[in-house]
């Protein structure tokens, strides 16, 4: 976990109010992290590094009482900017020349960037990086005329054929001179790479990658285990599954990984530091109990469990053993929940007032335990706990009622319902409905989002997988609508429409969020509370339906 708190001291002076509510912000994510910030007379006397971001320009006075002070310097953003004369040249062994406009900038590492390197290239969920040699951030570049021998370069950029550091240790001295734009200091990336320049200079260690077991190998197991052997700072120490042949698949896909059939022995052994709890929803709590008290943090599949009352009994327990304990929420990072977000955030229908979400098609559910009420907790706990857990992001205001209604008209085979829909109440007024059927013939679009001033329409994709059969002849693989993100289309109060871009979607992001948080301190998107949320409206929709549709308050 992250060391005990070292202070910060801030000099933050900015003209630009988003950049300036950007470095706010980042404030708390160092906070976070460890980087406690420095107050006169708190029982410190003096911070161990001082951060100046600021693109007003400094008095003599003032910068030279910084030059003066024992603490470590970090000179970010702007500051450096500003530096017409060479006055900070000394300190940073950087005669900077002028900066460049704002544009993509592509981030390299640098001679002496060592373990940060490794992080560098991590996927970004906005889109924001690539698996290979370079991250991309939207902001200047400062041009530096020349660099001094003793200069450690952390990461750099090009500038025509020219590369320039835009992070550089110099004795004492950070120079950060990325973080001119909101985005460029918000961004995951950005903020991974801030927070590891930092350790930098402090001289704190890079912690050693995080072992993770991964319990049961089904569906999901290959989507962990590629994530897992891919992300920077988390490492594949165990799969443990009683199916021979998913042992096997795991070895296919990360060879040499030890293996096992014996669950207790891998979550109560010394081999692990997180559990990956992949069993059936009804063991959830019980397994992720068993790896807390053995000293483990814990990723438990959605949904969460099938009662509030386990979940609370989880998050207690890590709590109280100060250990990580997150449901794997992955499909908050989906293209499509993405591009919503971010139009619903930024205001581009105006007040969001009703969602409807449906999933499903016609035919036979699976009959796996999936389709067991009694282990998967019934029709809201499957493809509920992912798409309530998108609507309730994006209505972060508290629930004050669930109601729900379940038909079984035909696959009687299997004990979960044929077709349910639960409407959440919220206390701002904003009504929310999920249907998930099996008995579908006509499908109803993914997304229908109104706000006051405009509409967001997101429609089922239909795709086909051409190739050969084993003849030679057409072979055509029909994808079900969800294997698809669907088209989203924003609609004006005037009648036009606009085609919304969904970002590409970014492999890993929650495992990267995982080792940022498990590693650097960093907050995840995705917490074991949010998911609670989610548990307490599944649970609640499921008594409603219960009890004939009567409003219930999710507790």
């Amino acid at each position: 976990m992250v060391e005990s708190p070292r202070t910060v001291r801030w000099v933050q002076q900015l003209s630009d109010p988003t950049v300036d509510a950007a470095v706010t912000l980042l404030r708390g994510k160092l906070a976070a992290a460890g980087f406690a910030a420095y107050t006169p007379g708190a029982g410190s006397d003096s911070p161990a590094a001082t951060v100046v971001w600021t693109d007003v320009p400094m008095s003599r006075a003032d910068r030279e009482a910084l030059i003066a002070d024992p603490a470590l310097l970090i000179l970010a953003g702007s500051t450096l900017h500003g530096d017409a004369h060479g006055e900070w040249t000394e300190r940073t062994g950087l005669l900077t020349a002028g900066a460049s406009p704002i544009h993509d900038v592509r981030l390299r590492p640098g001679a002496a960037a060592g373990s940060l390197a490794d992080r560098l290239t991590d996927h970004d969920h906005d889109g924001g990086a690539h698996l290979g040699e370079h991250t991309h951030i939207t902001d200047r570049v400062l041009g530096v005329e020349k660099i001094a021998e003793d200069v450690e370069v952390l990461i750099t950029a090009q500038l025509g054929l020219i590369t320039h550091p835009v992070a550089a240790v110099h004795g004492r001295t950070l120079a950060w001179t990325l973080g001119t734009t909101a985005e460029a200091i918000s961004s995951p990336a950005a903020v991974r790479l801030f927070v590891l320049a930092v350790r930098r200079l402090l001289g704190i260690a890079t912690p050693p990658p995080v072992r993770v077991g991964l319990l049961g190998f089904g569906g999901i197991g290959a989507e962990h285990a590629r994530a897992v052997a891919e992300v920077s700072g988390l490492t594949l120490a165990t799969v443990c599954d009683r199916d021979p042949r998913r042992l096997a698949a795991a070895s296919a896909i990360v060879a040499g990984v030890h293996t096992s059939t014996d669950a207790a022995a891998m979550v109560d052994g010394d081999d692990t530091d997180l559990i990956v709890v992949s069993t059936p929803p009804d063991t959830h709590a019980s397994w992720a109990l068993r790896a807390l008290d053995a000293g483990k943090h814990v990723i438990v599949e959605k949904p969460f469990a099938i009662r509030t009352s386990d979940a609370d009994q989880v998050l207690a327990a890590a709590a109280a053993a100060s250990r990580l304990a997150v449901v794997y929420q992955n499909r908050r990072f989906d293209p499509d929940h993405l591009a919503i977000s971010r139009a619903v955030r930024s205001g581009r229908i105006g007040e969001v007032f009703h969602i409807e979400t449906f999933v499903g098609g016609y035919g036979h559910p699976c009959n796996l335990w999936h389709s067991d009420a009694s282990i998967s907790g019934g029709v809201f706990f499957d493809w509920g706990a992912h798409i309530l857990d998108q609507v309730l992001d994006l209505v972060p205001a508290p629930v004050v009622s669930v109601s729900a209604v379940e038909h079984k008209r035909r696959w009687f085979d299997v004990t979960n319902a044929d077709h349910a829909r639960v409407t959440t109440t919220f206390d701002n007024g904003v009504d929310a409905q999920f249907v998930y059927s099996d008995l579908a013939a006509a499908l109803k679009p993914r997304w229908y989002v109104l706000g006051t001033t405009g509409a967001i329409v997101g429609n089922w994709r239909v795709e086909r997988v051409v190739g050969r059969n084993d003849v030679g002849t057409l072979a055509e693989d029909v994808l079900a609508p969800a294997d698809s993100p669907p088209v989203l289309d924003l609609y004006e109060p005037d009648g036009s429409v606009t085609r919304l871009a969904t970002p590409a979607p970014a492999p890993h992001s929650f495992h990267r969020e995982l080792a940022d948080a498990l590693l650097l301190g960093l907050p995840m998107s995705v917490t074991g509370a949010t998911s609670r949320r989610v548990l307490s409206v599944l649970a609640a929709a499921s008594e409603s339906a219960a009890d004939g549709g009567r409003a219930v308050v999710p507790q």
